[in-house]
């Protein structure tokens, strides 16, 4: 019969009632020679309860826990491991001075597993040395094993609790801010100190997981090979609190040092610096309103040079619209329309209406800007602008109150400004309307709703403008200059003869003018309706002083244009034939026809 034949006949046995009775020893020695540790287990601590003398058994139960030891997980089961590992120790403690010759002669049937073939000999036989080596080679083993089980799962066990611990922290960070603007705009050195501590404990639970894993590789073959991956935190808000089993081989970790360097170094690089730049700033912007205000003198050559020297870009990547940012426009907004309306006012007495206009109209831009501006911080959430830029605010500002107050002042000033600009504007736009000659004002439009009694028939703007005036049904012509202030230093009036010109016709009445030179000026009036003589028509000539003269002629055809000969004074007037042809009426230089 077989070992294996045995064996399994012993199974059997064992799990009899006549077995359960009364255990053979020798059937248990062929179990724990075959290393079914399992089976013999339960039926050695029997045997043991009721056999307190044999020695063997004691060694056996010893090899037993042992090998219990050695199936338990080392991670997973390390009290139960040790329990066994205590039991092998106290066991093999137990035998180690009851293995003696005598008893090896007297029981050799219970140690055939140290059989062995003496080199000397050649005979198959047991030795003393050997079991004696065997057992103090297991005690050291155990013994060893037991200290690095205990070891590892310190490390182990304290990696585990500082990387969770990191986490917590970590996610305490997370809970005070919205997002990573709110994390940087907001950080100070509570949360730096935070950081800190999260990289420290981090860093601590990379030390200690390197010592567990010094100690895993003296281990043997385990059921344990944890390779760390570390993952980067792209998104404040979204990574760091993945759930991590620290039993599985691949150990994927979120790289909180990389993260708490990479957030201290903006900090202390970027935030801090960048906190006092805009509180400089701030104070730069007030020093130029001072300046403004002392001196009386536009300072936007000096508001471009202080432009140019904002860290919008440094300051836009952690918040796209940031409150100082807007501040700093709405000051600049108010220094540049205080500097137009400064340098506007020293011209303004020399100036004509429509550089008047202009200027006006460029104030209006500010103002509008300013209003804009203005407006925008208006609306703007303070409560969370108060946290984000509290170190701006304290600085520059004292309270938060105190920084509201200047903007809502400042949007009824740019409000007030808008409304009075517009107005002024207004007023000049109707103004540019009209030439005022003495008690007369003239219009510069032609709309036929106009109540005027003047009745402008050709206006050239900046220029001159003539027309007639009617005081009842007949027309008297006239003609003055257009200055800047659109008071004539040009004024003349003249004879328009007909009943042609009568008020009623005025649908057909047309003009053509010219000024060919700084003295001279010429306004022809013609009827576009022919009578029996031709196209009724009066021409003018005025000069600086006034009308020089004015003279009635028929024209063939309707006029298209007006000449002037600089050298013989000569007025030719242009005459489209039906044929295609151009016709002169010319006269001479005191209105008398040539030709």
């Amino acid at each position: 019969m077989n070992n294996r034949t045995i064996l399994s006949f012993l199974l059997v046995l064992l799990t009899s009632t006549s077995w359960a009775q009364k255990t053979k020893y020798k059937d248990l020695i062929v179990l724990i020679n075959a290393r079914n540790y399992e089976v013999a287990e339960p039926h050695l601590k029997k045997y043991l309860r009721e056999n307190t003398d044999n020695v063997s058994a004691y060694l056996y139960m010893a090899i037993i826990y042992q090998d219990k030891a050695q199936r338990n997980d080392i991670l997973k089961q390390p009290d139960v491991l040790t329990d066994n590992i205590d039991s092998a120790i106290m066991f093999f403690e137990k035998v180690a001075p009851l293995i003696t010759e005598r008893e090896l002669k007297r029981n050799d049937e219970n140690y055939e597993m140290y059989l062995r073939r003496d080199t000397r000999t050649a005979e198959i036989v047991i030795k003393l040395s050997d079991v004696t080596l065997d057992i103090e080679t297991r005690l050291k083993n155990i013994r060893e094993r037991k200290e690095k089980i205990k070891n590892l799962n310190e490390y182990f066990r304290t990696a585990e609790r500082q990387y969770k611990t990191t986490q917590t922290l970590y996610s305490t960070i997370q809970g005070q801010f919205a997002n990573n603007k709110e994390f940087y705009l907001r950080m100070d050195e509570t949360v730096a100190n935070q950081l800190k501590r999260i990289g420290l404990t981090y860093d601590s639970a990379q030390t200690s997981f390197k010592n567990y894993r010094s100690v895993l590789e003296t281990l043997g073959k385990v059921p344990y090979n944890q390779v760390i991956t570390l993952s980067e935190i792209a998104d404040f808000k979204k990574d760091g609190n993945t759930e991590v089993d620290f039993l599985k081989n691949d150990l994927r970790l979120w790289d909180y040092s990389k993260w708490t360097k990479a957030s201290l170094d903006v900090y202390q690089n970027e935030i801090v610096p960048l906190r006092d730049h805009l509180v400089s700033y701030d104070s730069e912007l007030n020093k130029l309103t001072q300046k403004l205000k002392t001196d009386s003198a536009s300072v936007k050559s000096d508001l471009t040079k202080l432009l140019d020297r904002i860290l919008f870009k440094q300051l836009t990547q952690f918040d796209p619209d940031p409150l100082p940012t807007g501040i700093f426009k709405m000051k600049a907004a108010e220094l540049e329309y205080r500097s137009d309306e400064v340098t506007n006012k020293a011209k303004l007495d020399t100036a004509g209406l429509v550089t008047q206009l202009e200027m006006l109209k460029q104030e209006s831009i500010d103002v509008n800007k300013l209003d804009s501006l203005s407006g925008r911080l208006m609306a703007r959430d303070f409560e969370n602008d108060g946290k984000d830029y509290k170190h701006f605010i304290t600085k520059a500002y004292g309270t938060e109150t105190v920084l509201r107050s200047y903007i809502k002042s400042t949007h009824e000033l740019a409000q007030r400004a808008k409304a009075l600009k517009q107005k002024q504007i207004e007023q000049i736009e109707k103004s540019l309307r009209w030439v005022v000659n003495g008690a007369d004002s003239i219009p510069l439009f032609t709309e036929e709703e106009s109540t005027s009694r003047f009745k402008p028939l050709v206006v050239v703007p900046g220029n001159f403008t003539f027309g007639l005036k009617y005081a009842d049904s007949l027309a008297t012509g006239y003609l003055v200059n257009i200055t800047p202030m659109h008071v004539p230093t040009v004024s003349a009036s003249f004879t328009v003869t007909g009943n042609a010109f009568k008020k009623r016709y005025l649908s057909v009445l047309k003009g053509l003018g010219l000024h060919p030179q700084p003295d001279v000026y010429l306004a022809l009036v013609y009827s576009e309706t022919m009578s029996k003589d031709g196209y009724p028509a009066t021409l003018a000539k005025v000069g600086k002083a006034g009308l020089v003269w004015s003279l009635p002629y028929s024209l063939e055809q309707k006029p298209s244009e007006i000449l002037y000969s600089a050298e013989t004074g000569e007025v030719m007037i242009k005459l489209p034939m039906p044929t295609g042809e151009q016709k002169l009426f010319v006269v001479d230089k005191y209105g008398k026809k040539i030709q």
